[in-house]
């Protein structure tokens, strides 16, 4: 895969912050080396996040985000600046762009403060470098830029390659549950919901997570399933299947052949598999009247029978019996105060980058609500989790 094909959200995301006229959309641009954001002397030119895929090196493949002003006034002021902080949610290294001429202020105080809350790799730009007549005088705690002329954007991309931390911690998809030359049958069923002529994104990966680790991928839809089993000499290692064919896939593949789905592979990869395994039990303790959020990590047109909307809380009251109220959010849309919700059921979050994707799910526990992914539920009310988690025999252990 070339880093121009890398899936946004297996980018290192680089969040640009500051104050109106800082010139942090000027240095955003000189470090993209484009017009990603509008310039303007007016304040407050940036009223929405704005995003940018590109290659910085030597870092690699990364999504630069320019942020409205963290000191923008108004009723819309306000929203603007409570977007631009949501963007901590996602992002990997913070740049905070300072106007040299006026310094550290209090508002630039409070997202230091919030940096280091969310344990956030950041640099202090200090901008407008081309105004300052005495440069002697220069402190080393930060980088001087001018994005007027280019001095310091450079150094400045260099800094930011050298904060990123490698995350030695993030589990592969697959390829350590696998050998070379294993057998992997993966099920993508092809219905109205599946995108014409591809494969959605964790299918993708997944594929190619075994290929790196010289392994064989069979792809099918579900209905081929005893067909392939019959005809193959060699047993699959290991069955991998969209959640919402669970059911079918789990009766037709024997017992002694591992099985698990693509979501559940992903809760492992950029979530909390333990924490998520732990939230399904709260369905048993439902009553009528509760309020489930189902919350998705990205946008997309709604069709009938669509999973979140439409299969998950009709599979949730067929089991529960209970009268629920179900409330939705999508995208970046993810509420601060959970205190309404008995459960949480989320997407898979193949669209979300790492650090949000477990930003939503340490909200959920510090507000004690239980959050379960779509594959790890839909498991769970089909029966099957135990069966669905037998490649993880260390989370097995929570269901005993």
């Amino acid at each position: 895969m070339s880093l121009n094909s890398t899936p946004t959200s297996d980018r290192v995301h680089i969040g640009f912050f500051g104050k109106r006229n800082a010139g942090k959309s000027s240095v955003v641009n000189a470090v993209t080396n484009q017009n990603v954001a509008v310039v303007s002397d007016v304040k407050g030119t940036t009223t929405d996040p704005v995003y940018k895929t590109m290659e910085l090196l030597p870092l690699g493949p990364v999504v630069i985000i320019d942020t409205p002003g963290l000191d923008d006034i108004g009723e819309l002021g306000e929203l603007r600046v409570k977007k631009a902080v949501q963007v901590l949610n996602k992002t990997d290294i913070a740049v905070l762009v300072v106007d040299c001429l006026d310094g550290i202020s209090d508002i630039e105080k409070k997202i230091i403060k919030k940096f280091e809350e969310k344990k956030i790799p950041y640099l202090i730009v200090m901008n407008k470098i081309d105004l300052i007549d005495n440069q002697g005088e220069l402190s080393s705690k930060y980088v001087y830029t001018s994005a007027k002329t280019g001095e310091g954007i450079d150094r400045l991309k260099e800094f930011i390659s050298e904060k990123f931390p490698e995350n030695e911690s993030v589990f592969p998809i697959i390829n350590d549950l696998i050998e070379p030359a294993d057998f992997v049958l993966l099920v993508v069923p092809i219905d109205s919901a599946a995108p014409k002529g591809r494969l959605i994104l964790p299918q993708q990966q997944t594929i190619r997570d075994i290929l790196d680790k010289n392994a064989i991928a069979i792809v099918i839809n579900e209905n081929e399933i005893k067909m392939v089993l019959e005809n193959f000499d060699k047993k699959p290692k290991i069955v991998v299947c969209d959640s919402q064919v669970f059911g079918k896939v789990s009766k037709d593949t024997p017992n002694d052949i591992l099985l698990t789905s693509f979501s559940i592979l992903f809760a492992r990869h950029k979530g909390n598999l333990e924490e998520l395994v732990r939230g399904a039990a709260a369905v048993e303790s439902l009553e009528d009247g509760d309020t489930i959020l189902i919350s998705e990590g990205c946008t997309h047109h709604r069709q009938c029978g669509d999973i979140g909307t439409c299969k998950i809380p009709k599979w949730l009251s067929e089991y529960t019996n209970k009268k629920i109220n179900f409330e939705t959010s999508s995208g970046t849309e993810f509420p601060e105060n959970l205190s309404k919700y008995k459960l949480i059921v989320h997407c898979g979050g193949c669209m979300l980058n790492e650090r949000e994707m477990k930003y939503r799910i340490r909200c959920a526990v510090r507000q004690g609500i239980p959050i379960v992914n779509y594959g790890i539920f839909i498991a769970y009310v089909h029966g099957i989790l135990k069966r669905s988690l037998s490649p993880f025999p260390e989370i097995l252990k929570l269901l005993r």
